[in-house]
C-alpha cells in the first residue's frame, strides 16, 4: 500500500523522553546491578513473613554463611558494634588452623581468570596474631587466594574493629564458587563487614556488562528508587534515602518488600525470598552517579508518608510532625543534588566526593498513589507541591494517577489535576502505568490521540504481558516486543502529551525472579536484552526532533502495521519506525530515493525469546541499501529506517 513521507513538521520531541525505571525487584541492586559479591555481608539479614497488614521479622544474621575449613563455633552477637546502624556481627571462634566461614553468594560466585577482585572488610582480632586467609573456592580446589596479616589494617576505630583491604587475581574462570575467609591458626575473631567487589566495577559501584547495557541505551532519564521499594510494606520498610548517605559499612540495610510478594496461607506466608534484603549498597547518591555517568537525567520518587497501598493501610496523619519529616525529606534532597557546597546537605554530598551539583530537575511525589476514603494523597500533593515551588520553583513535579489507567482511581486523579492545572507549574506530568497483553497494546495505539494537551504524561511504568510469573523469562516474547513497539508509535506520534517514558521492570536475576517479564535478564556470570530491551534502544537511540503526520495511519493500523515517522534536525534524516505483527510480508510504497540504513528487530518465530543459552535468538540487524519505490517489511518485525 502507499504511504506518504513528506508531510510536514508537527509535535517537538523531547530527546529525553525514552528512559529507565529501575526497582530493586528481581535482585536487581544486590545481586545485581551492584557489584558487591558478597550475600549479607554485614550480618544484618531479616527474614521477612506475613501479608497484608500483618508483616513481621526474624533475625537471620548468619544467613549465607557457614563454619568451614575445621573445628571452631559461629555465631551472630551483638555488644559494641561497628556501627549503631549495623547491631549485629559475626564471632568465630576456632580451634584449628585454616578455619573460618564461607558464604555461598547467592547461586556461587562467578569470577574470570586473570580478573581481580579487591576485599575489603572490618574484624575484631580477639584471640589471635596471625593472617587471614581469604579465598575462592569451588569444590575443595582454591580458585584464587590471598592472606593479610593481623596488624596490617589500614585503619581502626575506637572499638577495636581494624579495617583490612586486600585484593586476590582469579587463576581459572570458574562459577558456582564460594568465598572463605579463614585464620592460620586456632582464634577468636569478629567480623562486622565482609565485602568483595570486581576490580573493573565501573566506579567501584556497578557491575560492567548490566552498566554497559544500559549505557547502550542512551537513556534520557532514570526514575529510582521505584516502585513499591518508595512505601515500604510497612512506612519502617520505606526507601530512606538520609540512611544511605553514609560509608557502606554504616548505612542501615532494610529487608525487601518483595521478599513477602506471592505470600498466602499456601505457603505458610514464606516466600521462597523471604530473605532478600537490601544492603542499601545502590543510595541516592549511587543513582546520581549511575545518571551521570549514562546521561540520563535522574527523577528520584518520594514517600508521602504512606505504606505500600496494595499491601497496608499504614500511614502517618497530614497535620502529624512525622508528615512534616516527609515534606522535609524532599527538601532535603534537592538540596542535596542541588545545594551549594556550605549547604547543610550539599556538604553531605561533597563528603561523599561530588562537589558539583547533580542538576537535579525532576522530581516524584509518591509512587502509584491515589485516593480514597483512609488516603488522602490530593491533599498530600497540594501541600508538596507548595512547599517544594515556594523554595524551587524550578523543579518539574510528576503526580500520581494511581495504578492502573480503567478505574475509578485513574479518573479521579486526572480530575483533581486538571481542576489545579491553571497553577503555574503545577504538575509537570502525571505517572501512568500499565501492565497488559500484548493486544491491548495493539488495539490501543492511539490512545493517547485524544488526551488533554495542557497536563503531560509520565509513561513510568508499562509492558507487555503475554503471561506473568515468578522465574519466567520466556514471557519475554518477540511478540510482546512487536506490541510495545506499535504502542510506542503512538507514544511518539503524540510526544506533545507524552514527556516521558520507561518500560518496567528494568532488571531480573534468573531464578531469584518476583516478576516477569523483564527488560534485562542476568545470573552471576552473564546478561543479555530482552526483545523489550532492543524495542526501548531502537527508540532511545532514533529519536528525532519533530514528528511528521503520516496520513494512513487508519488503513495501515487495520493491516497490523503501525508507523511513526520524525525528523533529526542535526542530520536531516526521516526516521521511519514499522511494526508489522502479521505473518506476511507487508510492501510499503513511497516516493523515496537514494540510500537507508535499517535496524530490523526479528527472531525465528513470533513467541520467540532470548536466554542465557541464546542470547541473541531475537535480536537486531543493521542494513543499508537503496530505495526501490518504497519499503519492505518481514513478518514479525520491528523496523527504524534513517534516510534523507
Amino acid at each position: 500500500m502507499k504511504i506518504t513521507l513528506s508531510g510536514s513538521k508537527n509535535h517537538s520531541i523531547d530527546r529525553h523522553m525514552i528512559g529507565l525505571f529501575f526497582e530493586d525487584i528481581n535482585y536487581a541492586a544486590d545481586g545485581g546491578l551492584y557489584a558487591e559479591m558478597i550475600e549479607n555481608r554485614s550480618f544484618q539479614f531479616l527474614k521477612a513473613r506475613g501479608d497484608f497488614n500483618d508483616y513481621y521479622l526474624q533475625p537471620a544474621g548468619d544467613y549465607g554463611w557457614r563454619l568451614t575449613g575445621g573445628e571452631g563455633e559461629f555465631e551472630i552477637v551483638t555488644s559494641s558494634p561497628l556501627s549503631q546502624n549495623n547491631p549485629y556481627y559475626a564471632r568465630v571462634k576456632t580451634t584449628t588452623g585454616y578455619t573460618g566461614i564461607a558464604n555461598k553468594a547467592y547461586e556461587g560466585l562467578s569470577v574470570t581468570k586473570g580478573e581481580v577482585y579487591n576485599v575489603l572488610f572490618f574484624a575484631r582480632p580477639l584471640k589471635f596474631t596471625g593472617s587471614f586467609d581469604i579465598r575462592v573456592v569451588k569444590n575443595g580446589h582454591i580458585i584464587g587466594e590471598t592472606a593479610i596479616k593481623y596488624d596490617e589494617h589500614k585503619e581502626e576505630k575506637y572499638n577495636f574493629w581494624r579495617m583490612y583491604y586486600t585484593s586476590l587475581e582469579a587463576r581459572e574462570t570458574v562459577t558456582g564458587a564460594r568465598f572463605e575467609i579463614l585464620t592460620d591458626a586456632p582464634a577468636t575473631v569478629e567480623y562486622a563487614y565482609i565485602s568483595m567487589i570486581p576490580a573493573n566495577a565501573v566506579m567501584g559501584i556497578f557491575r560492567p556488562d548490566l552498566f554497559n547495557l544500559l549505557k547502550d541505551l542512551h537513556p534520557g532519564f532514570l526514575r529510582f528508587p521505584g516502585g513499591c521499594i518508595v512505601e515500604g510494606n510497612t512506612l519502617a520498610n520505606r526507601y530512606d534515602y538520609k540512611e544511605a548517605l553514609k560509608p557502606t559499612w554504616e548505612r542501615k540495610p532494610n529487608w525487601n518488600r518483595w521478599a513477602v510478594h506471592g505470600n498466602s496461607k499456601k505457603n505458610k506466608y514464606t516466600s521462597e525470598y523471604a530473605w532478600y534484603n537490601q544492603t542499601m549498597g545502590l543510595s541516592f547518591y549511587e543513582y546520581f552517579l549511575l545518571c551521570e555517568a549514562i546521561g540520563a537525567k535522574p527523577l528520584p520518587v518520594l514517600n508521602v508518608g504512606f505504606a505500600c497501598q496494595y499491601q497496608s493501610t499504614e500511614l502517618v496523619k497530614i497535620d502529624s510532625p512525622e508528615f512534616e519529616g516527609f515534606v522535609q525529606d524532599a527538601l532535603d534532597l534537592i538540596e542535596f543534588a542541588n545545594g551549594p557546597v556550605d549547604s547543610k546537605w550539599g556538604k553531605v554530598r561533597v563528603s561523599m566526593g561530588h562537589p558539583e551539583p547533580f542538576g537535579l530537575e525532576l522530581m516524584g511525589i509518591g509512587n502509584e498513589q491515589w485516593q480514597d476514603e483512609k488516603h488522602d494523597f490530593f491533599e498530600r500533593y497540594l501541600i508538596f507541591e507548595k512547599r517544594i515551588h515556594e523554595k524551587y520553583p524550578e523543579i518539574k513535579l510528576i503526580g500520581s494517577a494511581g495504578p492502573d489507567i480503567t478505574s475509578e482511581r485513574y479518573t479521579a486523579a486526572w480530575d483533581f489535576y486538571r481542576k489545579n492545572q491553571d497553577k503555574e507549574n503545577f504538575a509537570y506530568a502525571l505517572d501512568e502505568h500499565y501492565y497488559v497483553k500484548p493486544e491491548w497494546l495493539f488495539e490501543h495505539n492511539e490512545f493517547y490521540d485524544n488526551y488533554d494537551r495542557k497536563i503531560k504524561v509520565f509513561a513510568g511504568e508499562y509492558a507487555a504481558h503475554p503471561k506473568c510469573d515468578f522465574n519466567a523469562p520466556d514471557a519475554n516474547t518477540l511478540w510482546g516486543a512487536l506490541s510495545e513497539a506499535a504502542f510506542m508509535t503512538g507514544v511518539e506520534r503524540n510526544s506533545d502529551v507524552v514527556v516521558l517514558a520507561s518500560y518496567a521492570p528494568l532488571f531480573a536475576r534468573l531464578n531469584y525472579a518476583q516478576w516477569s517479564p523483564d527488560m534485562i535478564w542476568f545470573d552471576a556470570k552473564s546478561a543479555y536484552g530482552s526483545p523489550s530491551y532492543h524495542v526501548q534502544k531502537l527508540y532511545a537511540n532514533n529519536m528525532g526532533d519533530y514528528t511528521v503526520d503520516i496520513p494512513e495511519l487508519k488503513e495501515l493500523r487495520d493491516k497490523g502495521v503501525y508507523v511513526s515517522l520524525s525528523i533529526d534536525d542535526e542530520t536531516g534524516e526521516k526516521i521511519l519506525k514499522a511494526v508489522n505483527s502479521t505473518d506476511a510480508e507487508v510492501r510499503l510504497e513511497a516516493d523515496v530515493a537514494g540510500e537507508y540504513t535499517a535496524y530490523v528487530l526479528s527472531g525465528p518465530e513470533r513467541d520467540a525469546y532470548n536466554s542465557i543459552e541464546e542470547p541473541n535468538k531475537v535480536s537486531v540487524n543493521e542494513e543499508t541499501g537503496k530505495f526501490t519505490e518504497g519499503f519492505t517489511l518481514k513478518p514479525y518485525t520491528f523496523n527504524v529506517y534513517r534516510f534523507k
